[in-house]
């Protein structure tokens, strides 16, 4: 008879209703996250391809600009960033970097702020006003350009300086006057063209790495150790506590009278006598001592405690799960773990696959990598798994 519940429901559809909701959950968070990025990257292609200056931007400016420049973006609150020692940049280039997320306002060591004032980037220069006057950095004059990795810092050489220097902004900006630098220095040698199209590949690149909506799990699908609280676990612990007794139930030798039977003996049993005949002229002969005490039965081993699951940027794209199975670099997975089909969307033959795990077109999981029959009623092969 089915075990059920007060509802009449029996512990496979419950199994099946917590999947569900742990797969859309997870689902959900993802397809949040990678639409935020697809945003980013369309706001960054609309900017670029929409970027022009305006003369009347600088109207209220206290800097007085030259024949055709035109300003392009300004901020009231930068600080001027000097290097102490010689240091040699890598030449500006025209990559678009993602928008930072781990950026702390902070200084990084061996820079020293020099003045404070407004940033201002023509399509020209970059220039910034500060209270002991003016520093300009011309495009046609850059021979190096540096954005910091930690701090919203960026660092500037120029021909007619011998030292670096550059700007230090809020974190919150620091994005934003990167990428419009970018901009200006492309319009300036007549590449923004080569922009657009760095963006219109990263677009393609983050289309590709749109989470499928998971599958729905069904009663059919769940295992017997999901009726067992603790799931896998729990069994294996029992499994191994089945095996450790009869050891130890042997180990104590219970056909000994002069023993008390224990099932599982931490300490050596302590030393036993036994009564020894009685002689006839009635002097009894001397107790000998058993020389051999029980030996100890193995101690029962506590299960590892569960660590955290892997985080987005550590499996580079690949659902949650937590066996740590990615899209990075490392090993294919030949023999991957009885339960990922808890995690992932396996085909239905993913059982009988004798190749490696890859994900199909259509986000299912089969274990036939490196046949030409993976995937093939699921749209091809999309992607490797490692770990």
């Amino acid at each position: 008879m089915a075990m059920t519940d007060s509802t009449g429901s029996t512990w496979r559809y419950r199994w099946a209703h917590r999947q569900n909701e742990r797969r859309q959950r997870v689902f959900r968070d993802a397809d949040e996250a990678w639409r935020r990025r697809d945003e980013e990257l369309r706001r960054l292609r609309t900017l670029a391809e929409e970027f022009e200056g305006s003369t009347d931007a600088g109207s209220g400016l206290p800097l007085e600009l030259t024949p055709g420049e035109v300003v392009f973006w300004a901020w009231p609150a930068a600080q001027l960033v000097e290097v102490r020692h010689t240091a040699v940049l890598p030449a500006p280039d025209l990559t678009v970097t993602p928008r930072p997320t781990s950026l702390r306002n902070r200084r990084p060591d061996g820079i020293r702020v020099a003045d404070a004032g407004m940033a201002v980037i023509t399509n020209r220069r970059l220039v910034l006003l500060g209270g002991r006057g003016r520093r300009d950095w011309t495009y046609g004059k850059m021979t190096g350009l540096a954005h910091d990795a930690t701090a919203p810092v960026t660092l500037i050489q120029v021909l007619d300086r011998r030292r670096a220097s550059g700007l230090l902004l809020p974190v919150d900006v620091a994005a934003d006057f990167r990428f419009t630098l970018t901009l200006a220095f492309a319009d300036a040698i007549e590449q923004r063209g080569a922009v657009i199209a760095q963006l219109d590949e990263a677009i393609a690149e983050h289309e590709q790495l749109k989470p499928f909506r998971p599958a729905i799990a069904t009663p059919a699908q769940a295992r017997l150790s999901g009726f067992v609280p603790g799931g896998r676990r729990t069994v294996a612990i029992a499994a191994g506590i089945a095996l450790l007794v009869p050891v130890a139930l042997l180990e104590t030798d219970p056909s000994d009278p002069g023993r008390s039977e224990v099932a599982v003996a931490a300490t050596p049993a302590p030393t036993m006598t036994t009564a020894a005949p009685v002689e006839a002229a009635g002097s009894p002969t001397p107790r000998r001592e058993d020389p051999s005490p029980a030996p100890p039965s193995p101690a029962r081993s506590s299960p590892p405690a569960p660590s955290s699951p892997p985080s987005d940027d550590e499996l580079c794209g690949a659902p949650a799960n937590p066996m740590g199975y990615g899209f990075c670099s490392g090993t294919r997975i030949r023999r991957p773990a009885a339960e990922v089909c808890d995690w992932f969307d396996c085909v239905p033959e993913f059982w009988a696959g004798r190749g490696y795990l890859v994900q199909c077109r259509d986000g299912s999981v089969s274990l036939a990598g490196g046949s030409p029959r993976a995937c093939r009623a699921y749209g091809g092969v999309r992607r490797t798994f490692r770990r």
